[in-house]
């Protein structure tokens, strides 16, 4: 990879960051990209990338970042959630609600929080920010979420059936999990 400078007859030469390789025994060359409009000293560090410099110890001082979203964990419970194909357990075809409910479920596993933690936690600069992008989802409120499980209850019966025909067989044991729930006191028929 190098940096060309082809002169153009009337106007302000071209810079193209380009390569070379071989075809049929020939040198030949591809351009992978036009750094004319970029300005000089980001031309530059490109320039001392090329030659082999390191950005940490060359170019720190070229460089600013402005901000790093986390990405990592959303990504692993994101991709996770789409090979088991949760999603389209919940809804076949894409849909906004769809969307809230599989980043509620993504910020249930990562950060277990109430909706308005939640959505403080998908705002641009909360630790959740990445799923924003992931899911094409903004500007979202409790109330959203709040509507997105009133969606979600409406789909009930067809998300059990959904994962009924794909996991139960005949004679099937299904086995729930109540140990959330408790009873006090010594008359309570239920109990």
């Amino acid at each position: 990879m190098y940096i060309e400078i082809v002169p153009n007859r009337n106007s302000k030469p071209c810079i193209l960051l380009r390569e070379s390789y071989r075809e049929d025994g020939k040198v030949r060359k591809r351009t992978l990209a036009n750094l004319s409009k970029l300005p000089s000293a980001t031309l530059e560090a490109v320039r001392s990338l090329v030659r082999g410099a390191t950005v940490l110890e060359d170019l720190a001082d070229s460089f600013e970042v402005l901000r790093s979203r986390p990405l990592g964990h959303v990504a692993a419970v994101l991709g996770t959630l789409r090979r088991i194909g949760l999603e389209t357990d919940l809804a076949p075809e894409p849909c906004p609600q769809r969307d809230l409910v599989v980043a509620m479920i993504v910020a249930r596993l990562v950060e277990p929080a109430s909706k308005l933690a939640t959505v403080r936690g998908l705002d641009e600069e909360g630790s959740l920010s990445a799923l924003l992008e992931e899911l094409s989802l903004a500007d979202l409120s409790e109330t959203q979420l709040y509507a997105a499980m009133d969606w979600l209850y409406l789909q009930q019966t067809q998300i059990e059936q959904r994962l009924a025909s794909q996991h139960l067989q005949e004679s099937s044991l299904v086995l729930y999990d109540v140990t959330s729930t408790y009873f006090e006191g010594e008359h309570c028929p239920l109990a």
